[in-house]
């Protein structure tokens, strides 16, 4: 059986709340971290969220 192509992610927002999002990536498309600019809902604005591992 393959392995699959896409892994999990979760992307931790950077204002220290806590909130994460989960998203999926392609490591062979995109081989930086991710990074976007998302809404945190603790916050209640938009900040940057960077990519860290699924424990």
């Amino acid at each position: 059986m393959a392995k699959p192509t896409v892994l999990k992610v979760k992307l931790v927002s950077t204002a220290d709340t806590g909130y994460y999002y989960v998203t999926k990536k392609n490591p062979r498309t995109k081989t930086g971290k991710l990074s976007m600019r998302k809404y945190d809902p603790v916050a209640r604005k938009h900040v940057e969220f960077k990519e860290s591992r699924i424990k």
